[in-house]
């Protein structure tokens, strides 16, 4: 079993950065899609990035051209880049790992909360 740690989140202002780290030990995942998710309050969770083991990635459209999605397979670690943060993307962080060769993920972190002042 993997396990996957999240860390880089806090409390910025609005068109400011943050990077998210998800790092994972146990097992390494770099034969595995690894996402980003993410949860606001009263609101459903739902998936902001994803990259697959070769590295082709893909993004919710309301973060395409701010985040990017990265992997150092040699860190057993994946990262989520976050440009011109909105209040909006307000919310815990997740991310996770699918089942080989899947989109079934499986393996959870615990999140990161990322707050975006005004």
């Amino acid at each position: 079993q993997v396990q996957l740690v999240e860390s880089g989140g806090g409390l910025v202002q609005a068109g400011a950065s943050l990077r998210l780290s998800c790092a994972a030990s146990g097992r390494a995942v770099s034969r595995r899609r690894v996402g980003w998710f993410r949860q606001a309050p009263g609101k459903e969770r739902e998936l902001v990035a994803s990259v697959t083991s070769g590295g082709t990635t893909k993004y919710a459209d309301y973060v395409k051209g701010r985040f990017t999605i990265s992997r150092d397979n040699a860190k057993n670690t994946v990262f989520l880049q976050m440009n011109s943060l909105k209040p909006e993307d307000t919310a815990v962080y997740y991310c996770a790992a699918a089942v080989l060769g899947t989109l079934d993920y499986n393996s959870w972190g615990q999140g990161t909360q990322v707050t975006v002042s005004s």
